[in-house]
């Protein structure tokens, strides 16, 4: 079972709720300490709504779960998305903390991956949003909550005038609706910016899923025992087999250094030519 989570205080999130409450068939459920309206469920999801935003609702996950006396297999956040660029921009990417937790979550702590649905939702948001003026990207693992089931944001961005875009609501809640899970090779994806632009061409072009991908400024300055450190929860957190690194985003002595710790741990590091094209 699938769990939806919406924000009252963030009109891209109450945007994609009401289109998918018109999308298809819901029913009220036990409403708890949700409050009135706040708890539906239908055809292998649920949909709660919260008060305030996302990223400090610790344990959400539990919380409902027991409510309805269920275990989800995945959360996925609609969300909007901010950034100083306010280039319009489409986004989904997986949670959790590398270093210090800022913006909710647990420092250095990782929340599971969904690599297919992830995957699959990008593609899914590249082939139906194509028409639209919006970018769409991966965004590398960052910020709250703390939740122990595999977890996805998928967001509208990236300021005010983007977030009530109604084309790009439809885009999103189509995807949901509409994703192709695949089986692809999982790996985890290291270097890059915010954005994580050579994670996002991969997935789009090859049979590869990401999990977790670790941001070049998260692995600029880290000794061989801290890159471990990264590497092994961001594998373990995403049911990776594999990694592939953005080596142009970092110094070749870093890109060395990281891919002499990957030896060492017996991690295959993957070129684009290793993965069979789409």
């Amino acid at each position: 079972m699938r769990l939806l989570v919406s924000s009252e205080e963030d009109p891209a999130s109450c945007n994609m709720r009401e289109l998918l409450l018109r999308k298809r068939g819901w029913e009220l459920a036990e409403a708890g300490e949700f409050g009135e309206g706040r708890l539906l469920v239908g055809d292998g999801m649920a949909m709660v709504t919260i008060e305030g935003i996302h990223i400090f609702e610790d344990h959400l996950d539990r919380r409902v779960g027991e409510l309805l006396d269920v275990e989800f297999d995945e959360v996925v956040f609609l969300s909007r998305h901010r950034a100083a660029s306010a280039i319009p921009t489409l986004t989904v990417h997986p949670i959790g903390n590398f270093g210090d937790a800022r913006f909710g979550g647990r420092d250095g702590s990782l929340v599971p991956a969904t690599p297919p649905l992830m995957n699959g939702l990008l593609r899914r948001i590249s082939e139906l949003g194509s028409d639209l003026p919006f970018q769409i990207s991966f965004e590398v693992t960052h910020h709250g909550p703390w939740l122990e089931t595999p977890t996805v944001y998928i967001e509208i961005g990236s300021d005010e005038s983007q977030w009530g875009h109604m084309g790009a609501a439809e885009c999103l809640t189509d995807a949901l609706l509409t994703v192709k899970e695949e089986d692809h090779p999982i790996l985890i994806g290291l270097g890059g910016g915010h954005y994580g632009p050579r994670f996002t061409d991969i997935t789009l072009t090859r049979k590869a899923n990401f999990g977790h991908m670790v941001p070049a400024h998260a692995l600029d300055g880290a000794d061989e025992s801290a890159i471990q450190d990264m590497v092994s929860k961001a594998i373990q957190s995403s049911g990776a087999t594999a990694a592939y690194m953005h080596r142009k985003s970092m110094k070749r002595s870093r890109a060395t250094l990281i891919a002499s710790v990957l030896e060492r741990m017996d991690v295959p590091l993957l070129r684009s030519e290793d993965l069979d094209p789409l």
